[in-house]
């Protein structure tokens, strides 16, 4: 990913395979990929004009095509990464959290003000670790059918942009002045 678009290359002489220009320059959000194998881009300006984008990649003889399947304003990604879970994508929407269906980007719900938080999906109990902009930490459900929060804590003093991390039960927060660590309990 860069402002301009989506590039892939080859890793051994590093010959450009194919692109995917984007309408509008912006932040370089992590892309993911779709449990079929698409990609999800975002073109991360924060303005008016940014869209998530699912988009399609195949390859056969004749060499790559590629095919913008939707384009969505339901889930805005400018700042934080999002997540893909049972044919959804989690994420910022600006300050808040949305969900979008990956089967036409229509937004699911959003709810719940984070700021400019961080989060991580603990896929096996459906739910999203989010770290938030002030340094409190929540549980929301990554399930489609509404926005809800099933805990909040404070874990930090400060601003807080960093990602968290998950190492087996221990959970690791930080940000420009402080670090915090937390044993999970099994759900």
């Amino acid at each position: 990913m860069s402002g301009k678009g989506a590039t892939a290359v080859a890793p051994g002489d590093g010959a450009m395979l194919w692109e995917h220009k984007l309408p509008s320059g912006g932040r370089i959000v992590q892309p993911a990929m779709t449990e079929d194998g698409d990609l999800l881009i975002s073109d991360g300006d924060y303005g008016d004009g940014n869209h998530m984008r699912r988009v399609a990649v195949t390859h056969d003889g004749a060499g790559w095509s590629i095919q913008e399947r939707w384009s969505s304003t339901g889930l805005k990604p400018n700042f934080s990464d999002f997540v893909v879970h049972r044919g959804h994508a989690y994420g910022f929407d600006g300050p808040i959290l949305s969900a979008i269906d990956l089967a036409d980007g229509t937004r699911k719900w959003k709810g719940g003000r984070y700021g400019h938080g961080q989060l991580l999906l603990l896929a096996d109990q459906d739910v999203l670790l989010v770290i938030s902009e002030k340094g409190e930490l929540a549980l929301v459900s990554a399930t489609p059918d509404r926005f809800t929060e099933l805990a909040r804590a404070p874990a930090l003093h400060g601003k807080t942009w960093n990602h968290p991390v998950l190492v087996g039960d221990v959970l690791l927060v930080r940000n420009g002045e402080e670090m915090a660590a937390f044993r999970l309990a099994p759900a």
